[in-house]
């Protein structure tokens, strides 16, 4: 079990895109907001500016990667004197799973990969919604060898792709957001004051309730039943996690059961008695009135909603 590949697994939609730019100098990017979606850049080569919209200008050089997890506009450049253009290369709006190509002028190259994960903007997860407006990993002996290696990776497969590529591309996206997620959470657990979900993720006596109730989301658990795995009283367990977290433990579990069960009715068509079993429900009436009470629609409405095709 893995409670942030479980917040991905409930979060993401769709899949996510790539491209691979080389930007020849002098080149000023504007990068629209894209609600409902988190983006990342990482410089494979060359130097580059962030400009955010609030903020100094940050530098880059390469192996840098950034992460905006709220799909907030940005811009880069080569040079912050530099004026931005008009999007050219949003994430966000990348057909193809993977392009590669090459803008602007004749300068110095830096070459970008960037690329966009579409989200459920309905189920963010408060895990998510504890991060910064953009994370920056900057490059050298702190970036963990895994980021780097699937940047590697990844860029050298949108680069040149090879038999397989989709499905190479595909793994290796998906194993960068987890690994920069990772690498955020690994970091701010170092901090000496640590609020939040970075708290919670390492507070062992939280976090083992987490565990628990993202294992076995059936089970009817109890708070007496979490505080001891949590090695706590009922009392100072309940406390404690609705400090770190932000809401009480079965409220928190309810809202998991609910988000894990649309992702059931999005992604399979196992029927809804087998549903509202494996998300703790003892019937599918219960489960049903769960279900609209946290979402709005029946569980058949909202899985004949999530299944068709999107409007010209």
């Amino acid at each position: 079990m893995d409670v942030l590949s479980d917040v991905i697994a409930i979060m993401r939609t769709g899949e996510p895109r790539s491209a691979r730019v080389e930007w020849r100098a002098p080149w000023g990017q504007q990068f629209p907001s894209a609600p409902g979606s988190a983006g990342f850049q990482v410089i494979l080569q060359g130097t580059s500016w962030l400009l955010p919209p609030t903020g100094p200008p940050v530098p880059l050089s390469a192996g840098d990667v950034l992460f905006f997890p709220h799909g907030h506009g940005y811009a880069m450049a080569d040079s912050p004197s530099t004026p931005v253009a008009e999007p050219q290369c949003d994430p966000a709006e990348i057909g193809d799973l993977f392009v590669s190509d090459s803008i602007a002028g004749t300068g110095p190259a830096t070459v970008l990969l960037c690329g966009g994960y579409r989200l459920d903007p309905a189920r963010t997860h408060p895990l998510l919604r504890d991060l910064p407006e953009v994370i920056h990993l900057p490059a050298g002996p702190g970036l963990p060898a895994e980021l780097r290696a699937a940047v590697d990776l990844l860029g050298a497969e949108v680069h040149r792709p090879k038999l397989g590529a989709g499905s190479v591309v595909l793994a290796l996206l998906d194993m960068l957001l987890l690994f920069i997620l990772r690498a955020w959470f690994t970091a701010e657990h170092g901090r000496c004051e640590v609020t939040g979900w970075a708290a919670a993720l390492a507070d062992p006596d939280v976090s083992a309730a987490l565990d628990a109730m993202h294992r076995d989301p059936a089970h009817p658990w109890s708070v007496a039943e979490l505080g001891a795995r949590a090695g706590l009283s009922r009392a100072a367990f309940a406390r404690r996690f609705a400090a770190l977290v932000g809401q009480p433990p079965l409220a928190y579990l309810t809202w998991w059961r609910l988000s894990t069960a649309g992702r059931l009715l999005r992604e399979t068509d196992a029927p809804l008695s087998r549903i509202a079993g494996q998300v703790g429900y003892g019937s599918e009436y219960a489960f049903a009135n769960a279900f609209k009470r946290e979402y709005g629609l029946a569980p058949g409405k909202y899985r004949r909603a999530a299944s068709a095709p999107p409007q010209a």
